[in-house]
């Protein structure tokens, strides 16, 4: 390879280009290519010539230059630079040019994510990541996420994040919906998950020798605790919730759950399950029938009622009547 710096930059722009199968590089797009990644870089660089553009390429297919497989292919007409072998790579990064891509789109996506002020690490390795591998640069929001960014709580999600992953004891001052008074809880914290744009902790407390579940928006305040950390050697979370819908468990007892939906409810219900044990029972002109093997619990209350009357439990009874009287009183607040 040349030692020129400012060479060996531009070679690294355009095994960028040539190595990336989904976008076509014409001879003029390399020359656009290089100018506007050597600007960033330096802004008072000065438009690369055709002839340098022609001697990088030459070099770069020399043995001294990497014998980089650069070949001219034409498409509609018009004539389009490439590598011939697709998995070949001047500079080997271990990922390609739409992997790094994509990396980077997933560490936006990360760093937008409001109430994380110890994630600054983040957007520098965003950056890093433009700066090393030259990566396109788009304003175009491509892929976006439901977020409430004014979620009382969320504030607290990094400390949280960080007491878990460093095993750091906590106290919580917290109060429920219902309570008339605040509580303390010394926890050691466990897992995040979300939920219906609300966020919940999960973790030990020692006190009520139990699993505890906590919606961050309505802790109060975080404070360090001076007690040990309890390994978490009982739950294993990537399996803690398959057996119900949201995060609360009224039992630990699974049911068989059927629920009958009307014909205009019936596609939604089978392009997006309301659980991972769905199964049809009948689908015809009298509508959906669907089983669940699920632990009954308030979302999946919650989430059956916003079918409206489209929606009925059929069994067990005892759910059935749950559901009933849920629907009565809305009905007797409606009257």
């Amino acid at each position: 390879m040349a030692t020129n710096k400012q060479a060996s930059i531009r070679y690294r722009i355009l095994d960028n280009c040539l190595s990336n199968p989904q976008k076509r590089f014409s001879f003029q797009d390399l020359l656009d290519c290089l100018d506007t990644e050597l600007s960033e870089i330096n802004p008072n660089h000065k438009n690369i010539s055709v002839r340098t553009l022609r001697e990088d390429i030459k070099y770069m297919r020399s043995p001294e230059g990497g014998s980089a497989p650069i070949e001219i292919y034409k498409q509609d007409g018009k004539s389009y630079y490439r590598y011939a072998d697709k998995d070949f790579k001047l500079y080997n990064q271990g990922l390609n040019s739409p992997e790094v891509q994509q990396l980077k789109s997933a560490i936006e996506m990360l760093s937008k994510i409001e109430g994380l002020p110890q994630m600054g690490w983040i957007q520098e390795m965003g950056a890093k990541l433009e700066e090393v591998f030259f990566l396109e640069k788009t304003d175009q929001l491509i892929m976006s996420h439901d977020n409430n960014r004014y979620l009382k709580g969320i504030e607290y999600l990094g400390t949280l994040f960080h007491a878990i992953l460093y095993k750091k004891r906590i106290r919580i001052k917290y109060r429920s919906f219902n309570a008339t008074k605040e509580t303390i809880h010394d926890l050691s914290p466990y897992h995040l998950r979300e939920f219906n744009n609300r966020w919940f902790l999960f973790g030990w407390n020692q006190e009520y020798n139990t699993l505890t579940n906590l919606a961050l928006d309505r802790i109060i305040a975080i404070e360090d605790s001076h007690l040990k950390y309890i390994e978490n050697d009982s739950w294993d979370f990537s399996a803690y919730f398959e057996d119900i819908v949201g995060v609360s468990f009224n039992s630990s007892t699974l049911e068989e759950i059927q629920i009958w939906f009307n014909v205009k409810a019936a596609p939604y219900v089978l392009s997006k399950p309301l659980h991972g044990s769905q199964k049809v029972v009948s689908n015809d002109e009298n509508g959906l029938i669907i089983k669940l093997d699920i632990i009954p619990n308030y979302e999946l209350e919650t989430l059956i009622l916003s079918f409206g009357e489209r929606a009925k439990v059929l069994s067990p009874e005892s759910f059935k009547n749950v559901m009933y009287a849920r629907v009565k009183a809305m009905y007797e607040g409606y009257g």
